[in-house]
C-alpha cells in the first residue's frame, strides 16, 4: 500500500505559507509536504473526534492514521463539494462506524482483564464491559486553546467528560454518531446525512432518540457547578483526597463523597455508587491488605486524575498501578473512575515504574 511520502525539511516552511488553494493543487499532485499542511490543523479535532465515538484513544490513533492515509489516496477525487474539515470527517465517522461493526479492537490480554482480589457485589452491572478510556488533557488543550473565549473551552471539556462519553458507548453506533457531528461538532442535519449517505429524516429521528437515550444514561453530570481546572478549590479538593489515598485513610476519602458518589473500573462492568458501597469496596480491595500507594497528578478528559503506584514493600520501587480520575461538584467528589490498564500511563507522559 501506498503511504503519504515523508516531509523534506527543506521547503516545509515555505508551503505553510501558501493558501489552502494552492495547497489542494499541490497535494493533487503528489506532494506529501503540502498534502500534510493541508490536513494538519484538523489532526486533533479528527482525533478527538474518533475518540469519543470509540472510547479508546489508542484506537482513535490508529483510526485517524486510516483517516488521513484514506484523504491522501483519495485527495485526487476530493470535488470540493463540502469543507476539507467535513470530508475529512465523512473519512473519519465511515472509518469509525466501520471499526464498530467490526467488533472489539483492543488487544485480548486487556479483554481478559481480571482483577488481583474477589470483588464485592456491586450496586449495578453493566450488560456489557465499558470499553471507555481516559483522555489526556495535554493534548485536548491543543484544540480548546484555539476556541474563542472560556465558554466553547468549557464546552470542548464538557463534551470529553468521562460521564458524557461512559453515556455516548451505550447508544448504537448510528446514534452515537449523529450526536456527536450534530449536537458536539454543531453540523447542520444536511452535512450529517451527506457524512453518512443517509436522509435528513434520519438523522433527525436518530438524534431524537440519541438525546432520550442520553438523558437517562448519564448518572452525574455535575459539570455546572463543578470547581475550574487548576482552581484554589480544585486544588484544595485534589491535594486531600491526595492524602487520604496515599495514607489508606478510608474514612478521610469517604468524608470527601456526595451520597450518591460512584466508583467505576473500565472495562469491568462492575459499578460502586453510594458511600456505604464505596467504603466497603476501599477498605476490603483497593486500600485493604496493607496497600499504599503514590499518586502522581495529571489531567484526563477535563478532570483532575493520578498516575497510580504501588508501593513493593521488599524494594524501593513504585509499580504501576493504572489511572484514577475523580469527577467534582462543588466541593465534593462525585465519582472515582479506576482504569487499571498500564498501558495507559504511557499516554500521560508516565513510566511504568518510579523510585520510591
Amino acid at each position: 500500500m501506498r503511504g503519504i511520502p515523508p516531509a523534506r525539511e527543506t521547503d516545509v516552511p515555505a508551503r505553510a505559507q501558501r493558501s489552502a488553494e494552492d495547497l489542494l493543487a499541490l497535494a493533487r499532485s503528489g506532494d506529501g509536504d503540502a498534502f500534510r499542511g493541508l490536513v494538519e490543523p484538523y489532526r486533533r479535532e479528527l482525533q478527538v473526534h474518533c475518540y469519543r465515538i470509540l472510547g479508546s484513544v489508542q484506537d482513535a490513533e490508529d483510526l485517524l492514521q486510516e483517516t488521513l492515509l484514506a484523504a491522501w489516496r483519495g485527495i485526487g477525487g476530493y470535488e470540493e463539494r463540502a469543507s476539507i474539515r467535513t470530508w475529512l470527517y465523512r473519512i473519519a465517522t465511515n472509518r469509525c462506524l466501520n471499526a464498530l461493526r467490526a467488533g472489539a479492537r483492543r488487544p485480548p490480554e486487556y479483554a481478559a482483564y481480571q482483577p488481583e482480589l474477589p470483588l464485592p457485589e456491586p450496586s449495578h452491572r453493566r450488560a456489557e464491559p465499558s470499553w471507555l478510556e481516559p483522555y489526556p488533557d495535554v493534548l485536548l488543550d491543543e484544540i480548546a486553546d484555539h476556541m474563542p473565549g472560556p465558554e466553547a473551552r468549557f464546552e470542548a471539556r464538557e463534551s470529553v467528560s468521562l460521564a458524557f462519553l461512559a453515556a455516548l458507548q451505550q447508544l448504537p453506533p448510528r446514534q452515537r454518531v449523529v450526536l456527536v457531528l450534530r449536537d458536539v461538532l454543531g453540523f447542520r442535519a444536511a452535512e450529517v446525512a451527506n457524512i453518512l449517505d443517509t436522509t435528513e429524516n434520519a438523522v433527525t429521528s436518530a438524534l431524537k432518540r440519541a438525546r432520550g437515550a442520553l438523558a437517562y444514561e448519564v448518572p452525574y453530570p455535575g459539570w455546572e457547578t463543578a470547581p475550574l481546572p487548576n482552581s484554589p478549590q480544585e486544588r484544595r479538593i485534589v491535594a486531600g483526597f491526595s492524602r487520604a489515598f496515599e495514607a489508606g485513610d478510608v474514612d478521610a476519602i469517604v468524608a470527601m463523597l456526595t451520597n450518591d458518589a460512584w466508583l467505576t473500573m473500565p472495562p469491568l462492568p462492575l459499578e460502586y455508587q453510594g458511600r456505604d458501597a464505596i467504603r466497603h469496596f476501599l477498605a476490603t480491595v483497593a486500600l485493604g491488605n496493607g496497600y499504599r500507594h503514590v499518586l502522581i497528578p495529571t489531567r484526563a478528559n477535563g478532570q483532575p486524575a493520578f498516575g497510580v503506584y504501588l508501593r513493593d514493600p521488599r524494594t524501593p520501587v513504585l509499580h504501576a498501578h493504572g489511572v484514577l480520575v475523580l469527577t467534582l461538584t462543588d466541593d465534593w467528589i462525585t465519582a472515582l473512575t479506576r482504569f487499571h490498564d498500564n498501558s495507559l500511563l504511557a499516554i500521560f507522559g508516565l513510566p511504568r515504574s518510579l523510585r520510591a
